[in-house]
């Protein structure tokens, strides 16, 4: 082989490594912005979102709640992320509000037995929640009176705001883990 061969030969190689490598670098960019499009969801925090557990929901008015002492319950509606798909306002769970006669300070409990989950109904006749899967009774301040839930219903933070002309109640909703005595937010 002739020198101008050899040269020829050695200048097309550097030419297709030089085109690999830059084929190489601008397919990473493709690659990069979809990895991050895929795993964004994963690890993106809302904006809004706080360290505290839970998040701040709308339940009702003040005016829907009656001043009669007597808890009623209310389900929670709010937007539902899981990695991907967002559902739009959807029944996430329920809570039941007290309100006292002449006040307009909210109590707020978690619908939830934290026993093993079920749904508590408010019986009016002796002034207790009671829970249909365990025989689970709360009073009406939410402590345990008896069975097996290993603590009472499990209370949310509530607050009436002023909204234009009404006031709102808002509670901060919180899933806590069933089953065990300390109050731990799923």
């Amino acid at each position: 082989m002739s020198e101008a061969e050899q040269i020829d030969t050695a200048g097309a190689t550097r030419r297709g490594i030089i085109a690999v490598l830059i084929g190489g670098l601008i397919s990473l960019f493709p690659l990069a912005a979809g990895l991050f499009t895929f795993l964004n969801p994963l690890r993106s925090r809302k904006a809004g979102d706080s360290d505290e557990p839970g998040r701040l929901v709308r339940i009702a008015t003040l005016a829907a709640l009656p001043a009669d002492g007597v808890p009623r319950q209310f389900p929670v509606i709010a937007d539902r992320q899981d990695a991907w798909t967002r559902y739009r306002n959807e029944a996430i769970g329920a809570v039941y509000l007290r309100r006292q006669p002449g006040s307009d300070e909210v109590e707020a409990f978690n619908a939830t037995c934290p026993h093993a989950g079920c749904f508590v109904a408010f019986n009016r006749e002796h002034d207790v929640y009671q829970c249909p899967c365990h025989d689970s009774a709360f009073n009406i301040d939410g402590k345990l009176d008896y069975g097996p839930s290993p603590r009472g219903l499990d209370q949310l933070d509530a607050d009436v705001r002023a909204a234009g002309e009404q006031k709102e109640i808002w509670v901060r909703y919180v899933d806590y883990l069933t089953g065990i005595s300390e109050k731990v937010p799923k």
